[in-house]
């Protein structure tokens, strides 16, 4: 994980426990098993919706756009404000704004993925068999 993705917990910590997850590239941003941001390239992108742009708009800030097809297609993340990353309350503020509009979103909560683990067996040292002395005639 990049410095920039591991530094997000602490700007996030008065909204809540986050959790990123490596993915096309970059990673997702989890609150509660819902993606509520995106980071490529060391940028934050929060989720959006028709409720919150206004707040994204008043401070021109972009949505995240990929190419497809030759076409631009935004998607419904905007570029995080630069004030998030100073002030903690700002943070939990946006924060609260973006897991709100994953919630609208209607997309359930992702469980979270099983961790892939190595089932060591021990080794199992047999205990040495004794023989029976056969009876004497």
């Amino acid at each position: 994980m990049s410095e920039f993705v591991d530094s997000l917990h602490e700007i996030f910590e008065r909204f809540g426990r986050i959790e990123p997850r490596r993915m096309f590239g970059g990673h997702g941003i989890f609150h509660e098993g819902r993606m509520i941001a995106i980071v490529l390239k060391d940028t934050l992108y929060l989720k959006s919706d028709a409720e919150s742009a206004e707040h994204f708009d008043k401070q021109n800030l972009p949505p995240f756009t990929y190419e497809r097809n030759g076409k631009t297609m935004p998607m419904s993340y905007r570029q995080a404000p630069a004030d998030l990353f100073e002030d903690r309350e700002e943070a939990a503020l946006w924060g609260r704004r973006a897991y709100e509009a994953a919630v609208r979103s209607g997309q359930p909560p992702r469980k979270k993925p099983a961790r892939k683990t190595a089932v060591k067996k021990a080794a199992v040292k047999k205990a040495p068999v004794k023989k029976k002395k056969a009876a004497s005639p």
